[in-house]
């Protein structure tokens, strides 16, 4: 009994003990998470320290680099900084300045230019661009470019502004002028100066274009005959005589005197009578049935009619017998 007591004391004492024993080992095991806990938050302070450490390095980098970038007179990159703008608004109120410059210059140019064109009115533009198109085609004097504009509906001034800036020569559109009237008619050398005078020319300028054209005129006019010594004269004289019997009966004698009261001299005229070709009898013929047609007449008294326009007896008998006399 005294066994099983004393082992049953010892089996008590021992489960006891290790009661005891598993009691203390339970808190070291708390203590054990606790360092656990304890070593994880000094590894965040840690961290945190070295965080704050690498931040405040870095902070004092970058104010080392601030410092190592001033400007070359002492001033630090925040007032280089400060300043850049300044500059910039320095080059860019330049730049708005020649800019405006610029403008200025251009719209003075433009100005310049409208005023320019606004000094020459409509009217005075297209007055003078009609007077170049008409001196294209046609010759005119002064006088009379500026009649023809005002026919044309421009006023006196625009008219005046057309012929005053053509750039016609006067001179040569008076031998131009005389010219033309060369080519369709014949004139004698006083009578193409007072048509040219006629139509606006002065005494200068029509002289100056009869002397130019008026010799040259010989060739154009007729054959000439070297024989005869055909002048300009002579041929214009002849060609008048033949335009004059085209329409109307002559005596020798009448056609000398016409062709002298249309400026011919005598020698012209009589050379445009010797060589016109005319029959003087039929020409007396003519002339006795034109009075008939109009009017009555004896035989003597329209034979004496047709001596008075300078036929001979015989040509006006001749034209007498020829209508019934």
């Amino acid at each position: 009994m005294k066994k099983i007591f004393v082992l049953l004391l010892a089996a008590s004492c021992g489960i006891f003990l290790c009661s005891c024993k598993a009691v203390r080992e339970k808190p070291g095991n708390l203590s054990g998470t606790e360092s656990v806990v304890s070593s994880a938050e000094n590894e965040k302070s840690s961290e945190a320290q070295n965080s704050e450490s690498s931040t405040k390095e870095t902070e004092k980098s970058i104010e080392a680099s601030e410092q190592s970038e001033e400007s070359p007179d002492g001033k630090s990159k925040e007032e280089s900084d400060k300043k850049a703008p300044e500059e910039n608004t320095g080059t860019s109120e330049l730049s708005a300045e020649h800019s405006k410059d610029n403008s200025n210059s251009i719209s003075k140019e433009k100005s310049d230019s409208d005023e320019s064109s606004s000094s020459i009115s409509f009217g005075n533009m297209n007055a003078l661009a009609k007077a170049k198109s008409y001196l294209k085609y046609a010759a005119f004097s002064y006088k009379g470019l500026i009649e023809q504009l005002e026919f044309e509906g421009f006023s006196n001034a625009e008219a005046t502004y057309g012929a005053d800036n053509c750039g016609a020569d006067w001179n040569e559109q008076a031998a131009k002028k005389a010219e033309s009237y060369l080519a369709y008619s014949a004139f004698s050398r006083s009578e193409l100066i007072e048509q040219l005078e006629f139509e606006g020319f002065t005494s200068a300028q029509a002289a100056y274009g009869v002397d130019k054209t008026y010799d040259s005129s010989a060739s154009t006019n007729g054959s000439v005959n070297t024989e005869n010594k055909q002048t300009a004269g002579n041929s214009n004289a002849l060609e008048k005589a033949k335009s004059y019997l085209n329409y109307s009966a002559f005596s020798y004698k009448g056609l000398i005197e016409q062709l002298e009261f249309e400026g011919f001299s005598n020698a012209e005229a009589t050379y445009g009578a010797d060589n016109c070709g005319a029959d003087w009898n039929e020409q007396a013929a003519k002339k006795a049935k034109s009075y008939l047609a109009y009017s009555a007449f004896s035989r003597s008294e329209l034979i004496e009619q047709l001596e008075f326009e300078g036929f001979t007896s015989a040509q006006a008998a001749y034209g007498a017998a020829q209508n019934g006399y």
